[in-house]
């Protein structure tokens, strides 16, 4: 699941502090605007973090995420009108990727939904949660009540030793599986613990009370595994994954379809329908998109960010929309929507950065493997 930067509208307003403001200052973070708050977007250093990230487990806070409960009669019922998700296959202690489309089938928001006793949990995106909330009003019906869980923060711990740093205060996490959660004691707290992120790692993002939320990290960050991480590693990582991140990757403008998110679309929605934007959901699932977003290996040493546009031959054929250099690969990555003539793995392309055509190869993604826990 993803985010996206603070936009003009967001700059104009003052900065919220997340519940770890001073905890982030204290432990030496850069502090910079995202998504209307003051976030952290380095320690130590962006490649040293992503590195530690993939070797060990890293601390980020993802507090400025939307959560929201969601309750009330015929619940399914009323989300599925709104969401292209298949409620009758998640059960309880599951969670699932989804997506907020809008009538024409473009992309509002993408989101996780998981089963709660007697109600949805929803984290949706930290700069898109306000639109959301408000969608959601005017879509579900009036008896269907969304609490949004601003008393809440959420840490997201991840890399290959979060397990073994979590097990040691919550046992009983370590029997999760990918996508699965449960409610657990933390440092004495109720906290809710899934088996989830978003940089191809194994991971687990904990929910838990605000006020309680330095306590943990510190307990956490006093593992011998675990130290801080900020967005930037975070982005750096989640591209290596072949993650999209909201805003850039996604927006209005795209379908999940042109995203490759069709697994997004349950497979009865596919063919009931009965969701916004489903006419066109199902007409590109069924004809194709007439572009495809795609991975981008790029030759040298030059990234191409987002905005640069690429080529075949003299035509234009789309755009990049991430791009950096991979810590991981030792070379320049990017994700681009591209005409879908030209999206099969392996075709020769270019991309223009700096005024200079860079050859570019159509790569699988994600670019590192994912290391997703599902069990033995």
């Amino acid at each position: 699941m993803s985010d996206h930067d603070t936009d003009e509208t967001l700059e104009d307003l003052p900065l919220a502090a997340l519940p770890l403001d001073a905890w982030h200052r204290a432990c030496g973070a850069r502090m910079v605007p995202f998504a209307g708050y003051a976030m952290p977007i380095q320690y130590e250093g962006i490649l040293a973090e992503h590195k530690w990230t993939r070797e060990n487990a890293g601390l980020f806070d993802v507090s400025h995420m939307g959560q929201l409960l969601l309750s009330g009669p015929d619940l399914d019922a009323a989300v599925e009108a709104v969401l292209p998700i298949d409620l009758s296959t998640l059960k309880l202690g599951q969670q699932r990727y989804s997506l907020l489309l809008d009538e024409n089938g473009g992309v509002l928001d993408d989101l996780m939904v998981s089963r709660w006793p007697e109600a949805l949990y929803l984290v949706v995106n930290g700069a898109t949660k306000w639109d959301d909330i408000g969608t959601l009003r005017v879509a579900l019906p009036d008896d269907i009540t969304i609490h949004h869980m601003d008393e809440h923060a959420l840490l997201a711990l991840q890399g290959p030793k979060a397990v073994d740093a979590l097990a040691r205060h919550v046992p009983e996490a370590a029997g999760l599986t990918f996508m699965k959660f449960g409610r657990f004691k933390l440092a004495g707290h109720d906290v809710t613990i899934a088996r989830a992120g978003y940089t191809g790692e194994d991971g687990f993002e904990i929910s838990l009370p605000a006020a309680v939320a330095a306590e943990v990290a510190d307990l956490l960050c006093a593992e011998p595994e675990v130290k801080p991480i900020g967005l930037g590693a975070r982005d750096s990582l989640r591209l290596e994954a072949g993650l999209p991140l909201y805003g850039h990757d996604l927006s209005p403008e795209t379908s999940p379809i042109e995203a490759g998110l069709t697994f997004g679309i349950n497979k009865r929605r596919r063919t009931e329908g009965g969701f916004p934007g489903a006419e066109r959901i199902i007409r590109e699932i069924n004809e194709g998109p007439a572009r495809r977003w795609v991975g981008l290996t790029i030759e040298g040493r030059l990234p191409a960010r987002e905005g640069a546009e690429v080529f075949a031959g003299a035509q234009k054929i789309g755009k990049v929309t991430s791009g950096g250099f991979s810590p991981t690969l030792q070379v320049p990555i990017a994700l681009a929507y591209v005409a879908s003539a030209h999206a099969a793995i392996g075709t020769q392309i270019e991309v223009a950065v700096r005024g200079k055509r860079l050859a570019a190869t159509v790569t699988p993604t994600p670019f590192v493997p994912h290391r997703y826990y599902r069990g033995s």
